[in-house]
């Protein structure tokens, strides 16, 4: 029999997505799967009846809201040790048949692949940028200012490597919505920094994976399909600043020096009148719809 696998989804009242998932993941792989939802205070009884529903499934109750990455790791601790691949997920992904053995496939062939991912379809069809690099402070900045308003600028491109051949190979970090994770690798940097709330926990991830000598492999022969934001969409007033408020640690954590403190002061009051305009935006949007 083949080994087993370990899959962990963070729910927050996921509603019809959390069926979606499950029957998905039952085509997409050949190994047995034990499914953990680490769930951070649904109200819809969705994780419940799930859980009911599914042998396979448990139900990890976290106490209260802690976010994302902290989440995960609280129910990644819950996985026995000797288990070598941990799946971290959002519940609003679709797996496409296979797809969860052609990244095991892959991790033989990367023997230092501490993170995987798949290539991520949106809904309608267009592939998301979900390979990218790690963003340093010109081009995260400038990405974050300039990207809304000018999607084809160099330095959003440069981050997003848009223009990059989709193929499989090592690239800064992979999207936190699908992740194959060698577990010696995870357990190596001590998991996701549970101080990032949402957001940017992926980043953070993928870049100290890599400074610790592990890669993060891009894996386009798998596919999956994310419906994206179902959180995020019915709460920008909460999900938005969360992001500015990630985006910000990111740097500040790699520009921590006395003299660098302008850089940080000048970044934190930048992304705030950011995080205001385009929250207004957002809930004009939702308000319209």
């Amino acid at each position: 029999m083949s080994a087993p696998l370990a899959v962990v989804t963070v729910t927050y009242s996921p509603g019809e997505h959390l069926q979606t998932f499950l029957e998905s993941l039952t085509a997409a792989t050949t190994r047995p799967v034990t499914v953990i939802l680490a769930d951070n205070g649904s109200t819809d009884g969705t994780p419940e009846a799930a859980a009911s529903a599914y042998e396979n499934v448990t139900l990890f109750r976290t106490g209260e809201n802690i976010g994302y990455g902290g989440a995960a790791n609280r129910a990644v601790a819950e996985i026995d040790p000797s288990i070598e691949f941990v799946m971290v997920v959002n519940p609003d992904v679709s797996f496409s048949p296979g797809s969860i053995d052609a990244l095991l496939d892959a991790a033989e062939r990367w023997p230092r692949a501490g993170s995987l991912g798949p290539l991520i379809l949106e809904p309608d069809g267009s592939r998301y940028p979900s390979a990218r690099r790690v963003p340093d402070l010109t081009s995260g900045s400038l990405h974050a200012v300039l990207g809304g308003v000018w999607p084809a600028n160099p330095w959003t491109q440069r981050y997003r490597q848009d223009t990059e051949e989709v193929s499989e190979r090592s690239v800064g970090w992979l999207s936190g919505s699908c992740l194959l994770l060698r577990r010696a690798a995870y357990d190596s940097v001590n998991g996701f920094d549970s101080r990032y709330f949402m957001y940017m926990e992926d980043v953070d991830l993928g870049d100290r994976l890599g400074k610790a000598g592990w890669q993060n492999v891009y894996v386009p022969s798998a596919v999956v399909t994310h419906a994206k934001g179902h959180a995020a969409g019915r709460h920008p007033e909460s999900m938005l600043p969360a992001h500015h408020e990630s985006a910000y640690r990111f740097q500040a954590d790699r520009h921590p020096r006395k003299w660098q403190a302008p850089l940080r002061w000048t970044l934190r009051a930048g992304l705030a009148v950011r995080s205001k305009v385009v929250v207004a935006a957002a809930l004009r949007t939702r308000d319209d719809a």
